[in-house]
């Protein structure tokens, strides 16, 4: 077709000369004037064939494919050019979408719910709490009085051993109440969901299971009727199976009703978490205003209660809040990285460009226009852009494996994320945006000025300006580089910083043997707990090469403590004899052997001993064995710790954190004192502090030591339901691990244990700030060594552009130094220039990272001076070959040259 169209158009050509010729050899003319005159009047015969092709609708989408081909050519022909090209936008492109993959999978993808965004979370305000989990009494009230939501619900999860078909493991198990599933508006697609006499306390236990679950682990039988797992000590029978990748919340795979734990009557008692769904239409905004109001109607009907509102967000929001702002700033910083690399190829391009500027002149003679020049470097820069995306999408794919192999745990939905059709959509859209931009950039450069002019001087008249456009590039690349090199320096700073924390405890030569244990809620359950642990313990002691071994309920950095509680200090000299009565029925009975009433009255009593502040302090529980703070290195500062005598029928006892004592017993000795912690675990039982110890980073290694009560797992066995034996070894740790689950496995086989080392449990405590560090780390490393390379490809341009300057300063007597020290002069003003743009950009920028430093300042002045020397240095080293090329210029090969 296209080449029907040009003869067509050239006969048209043809005749119109011939007609023109005849009508002036009419006149009397030669056929060869004539001729001569014909073409002169019609003028450039190409131009003519180019304007009228426009008018052509189909012919833009021939020029576009010519354009095209030629360009395929162009970069055939310049094979080192274009792989260098190709492999440099695939680092940006690739580590972008592999970025990008992230977070689209756990910030911008929405939940797989039905109307996800009507899904809320819910927490409680108080002057102690600034979040906290609903008490039961006040959840009831919410749930009962609100207008705004259609359900609200509470739930709770919790690792627990489960025994079913294929053997015991270890199985995320979620307490949820009675409109849990018409609040995630879920069904099972086998069987069926629970009925409301199932959802009471005291009903036969049943359970929900995933499909994950049902599939791997009970064999995907239709038959549900006669299948129970045996989830601690009692059997669940399962009646349904949730959808695929329904596995909300926590990764759950089983899910129970809540209404078969106690019902806590205390306001103060945080204990479950909660969910709700908006009605349609109504605002979040319009939601969190009714259960505030509802939260401070509750709050006047209890004086001292301090319940001020509440909090409420989207449970999208819930759970990416953690990780938003460092996802965002590590697309942030890929996106850095793309913009160095994206200045790598322009400068590539603007220097293929220079090489092709007689091409341009001849083809500007020729009569093509500059847009059409322009349109043939847009053709050339997309060819490139979509190689290099087309390679940058190989390299995403494995780049989001190994994101997601380093990545924390912390990190939600981060087994949905993949390169899917958004990811790759959004790959394609990068590809077309930075092919336009350095299509164009490239193109308006060098086609600028009297291209024409060209014929005449082929590089002397645009050499300078060109020199000056790559050093601006180069400029700008090393300002971005800073600007990764800072923040990976602070975020580097940081984490020395927390390595060089005291945690309290020592982590060397010590095996973890983390256990999911049954609930204890009967006093013979309570027995076997107390006498299994003594087993285990004892057991684990007497392991060759075990110097000491101990327990607790809450290691030191595995894992989310519980939120904090409220102690009560009582003082003899302020109880009447009543209260000193229900104080020796609570000191001498369980909680869970009182009468109903007897049980109302005294919560009731200590209720009003809650209210009086001047009592009151917060703190963390854990239970713990003897032996603990030996294993742990934990030292003793006052009084003692646990031993042999503080056992089941002996009064209850507490060592507490110094944290403790300085916040109730400033400058007095708390040994003596007796407190009630009964709201951590439900024994009322008061508890009289025997010892206090050296504070220990619990939670993470970055917070301040909170304060903490421990008890003896002999007296408080209810708090044992996850449990971890801590052994100090002399040995080889392996030999332990294995003698550990062999002494498991004969006392409780379907008690699947989780064994590691302390030194693993306190590495994984840092892997968020690691894999920050990491990756921060590897983007600022790349963008180094593109803006190294580019001083150096810009300087080796420079260099040979230059020759003949270069010859005549030799001729004239400069030595090779001065040579040389001009090259390297100019590498340091440039880089200069980008330092002090990189240290501008830094202040602005790095003041985003604070949230994630510790330690040190988002302008540590070290950090700035460092990273400016460091990019001064590679500056000289990489203009250091050119600089060394511009010495060896024979003074006569030049001038003969030029």
């Amino acid at each position: 077709m296209t080449d029907k169209r040009d003869r067509e158009l050239n006969d048209e050509l043809e005749s119109h000369l011939r007609m023109a010729a005849q009508d002036k050899m009419d006149r009397g003319a030669s056929r060869e004037e004539a001729e001569t005159a014909a073409r002169r009047e019609m003028g450039n015969a190409g131009l003519i064939k180019e304007v009228t092709r426009e008018q052509d609708g189909w012919h833009g989408f021939e020029r576009l494919m010519q354009d095209v081909r030629f360009g395929m050519r162009v970069l055939l022909k310049n094979r080192g050019f274009t792989v260098v090209s190709v492999l440099t936008l695939a680092l940006g492109i690739g580590a972008s979408t592999a970025i990008f993959s992230v977070v689209y999978g756990v910030l911008l993808r929405s939940l797989p719910y039905e109307n996800p965004g009507q899904i809320i979370r819910l927490w409680e305000k108080s002057g102690v709490h600034n979040n906290a989990n609903l008490a039961d009494p006040n959840f009831e009230d919410f749930r009962s009085q609100n207008t705004t939501l259609q359900g609200l619900a509470e739930f709770g999860s919790s690792t627990q051993s489960v025994a079913g078909l294929s053997g015991a493991s270890r199985i995320t198990m979620a307490s949820v109440s009675k409109d849990f599933l018409q609040v995630m508006r879920v069904q099972p697609i086998r069987g069926r969901s629970f009925l409301p006499e199932e959802q009471k306390q005291g009903a036969a236990p049943v359970a929900l299971v995933s499909y994950a679950y049902w599939r791997d682990s009970l064999g995907m039988r239709e038959d549900l009727t006669n299948m129970k797992l045996k989830v601690g000590e009692y059997l669940a029978t399962v009646v349904g199976v949730l959808p695929p990748g329904f596995r909300f919340p926590d990764d759950s795979d089983i899910w129970v009703p809540r209404e078969l734990f106690e019902f806590i009557p205390a306001r103060d008692a945080h204990n479950w978490k909660v969910i709700g769904r908006l009605k349609d239409g109504v605002l979040l905004e319009t939601a969190r205003a009714e259960l505030t109001g509802i939260a401070q109607r509750i709050d006047r009907q209890n004086p001292g209660l301090q319940l001020s509102g509440v909090t409420m967000t989207t449970l999208q929001e819930d759970l990416t809040g953690e990780v938003s702002t460092a996802m965002l700033i590590l697309l942030g910083a890929v996106g850095f990285l793309l913009l160095v690399a994206c200045a790598n190829v322009m400068n590539l391009l603007l220097a293929q460009a220079a090489a092709r500027e007689g091409e341009l002149a001849t083809r500007a003679a020729l009569g093509a226009s500059r847009s059409r020049l322009v349109r043939q470097f847009l053709a050339e820069s997309l060819l490139l852009c979509l190689a290099g995306g087309l390679l940058g999408v190989f390299v995403a794919r494995f780049g989001v494996k190994a994101l997601i192999a380093l990545a924390p745990d912390n990190i939600p939905r981060l087994g949905e994320v993949s390169v899917n059709i958004p990811v790759m959509l959004f790959a394609l859209a990068l590809c077309c945006v930075v092919a336009i931009g350095l299509g164009t950039i490239t193109a308006l450069r060098a086609t600028a000025g009297n291209i024409q002019a060209t014929l005449v001087d082929s590089n002397r008249r645009q050499a300078a300006g060109r020199h000056r456009m790559g050093q601006s590039i180069i400029a700008m690349q090393l300002g971005i580089t800073m600007v990764l090199l800072i923040g990976a320096g602070l975020l580097g700073r940081s984490f020395l910083s927390v390595l060089t924390v005291d945690p309290g405890f020592r982590t060397d030569q010590i095996v973890t043997i983390d256990m999911a244990l049954p609930d204890v809620n009967t006093g013979i359950a309570v027995t076997r707990r107390v006498q299994f642990l003594d087993t285990l313990l004892g057991r684990l002691r007497a392991l060759p090469g075990v110097s000491m071994a101990g327990g607790t309920d809450q290691l030191p950095l595995d894992g989310d403590w519980p939120s904090d509680g409220t102690f009560v200090e009582l003082g003899e000299q302020d109880l009447s004899p009543g209260d000193k009565q229900l104080i020796q029925r609570a000191t001498n009975s369980l909680s869970d052997d009182l009468k109903p009433e007897e049980l109302k009255e005294m919560v009731a009593f200590f209720d009003r001993l809650f209210k009086d502040h001047s009592r009151t302090g917060d703190a963390d529980y854990a239970v713990i064995s003897d032996g603990y703070f030996e294993t742990l290195g934990i030292q003793l500062r006052r009084g003692r710790f646990f031993n042999d005598g503080d056992g089941p029928s002996a009064p209850h006892v507490a060592v507490i954190s110094e944290a403790v004592a300085n916040q109730r017993w400033p400058n007095q000795d708390p040994v003596g004192h007796t407190i009630e912690f009964g709201n951590m675990d439900g024994d009322l039982r008061l508890l009289r502090v025997v010892g206090v110890v050296a504070d220990v980073k619990q939670r993470n290694l970055e917070r301040q030591p909170r304060p903490t009560i421990y008890v003896s797992y002999r007296q408080r066995p209810h708090g044992t339901s996850h449990f971890t034996a801590v052994v100090r070894t002399s040995q080889d740790p392996g030999s332990i691990q294995t003698a550990a689950r062999k002494i498991l496995a004969d006392l409780d086989p379907n008690v699947p244990p989780r064994i590691k080392t302390f030194q693993q449990v306190f590495d994984a405590s840092l892997t968020t700030r690691r894999f920050n560090l990491t990756m921060i780390g590897i983007f600022a490393a790349a963008a180094l060594a593109l803006a190294m390379i580019g001083i150096y490809g810009v300087l080796a341009y420079s260099v040979a552009s230059r020759t003949r300057e270069m010859g005549v300063r030799i001729a004239l007597g400069a030595t090779p130094g001065n040579v040389r020290g001009l090259v390297l002069k100019q590498a340091l003003l440039t880089a200069a220039i980008g330092v002090g743009l990189g240290i501008v950009a830094a202040f602005a920028f790095t003041r985003l990272l604070q949230s994630m430093l510790f330690g040190v300042k988002a302008t540590d002045p070290i950090t700035f001076a460092l990273v400016t020397l460091i990019l001064l240095g590679v500056a000289v080293v990489a203009a250091y070959v050119p600089a060394r090329r511009a010495t060896k210029v024979d003074p006569m090969i030049a001038l003969r040259y030029e």
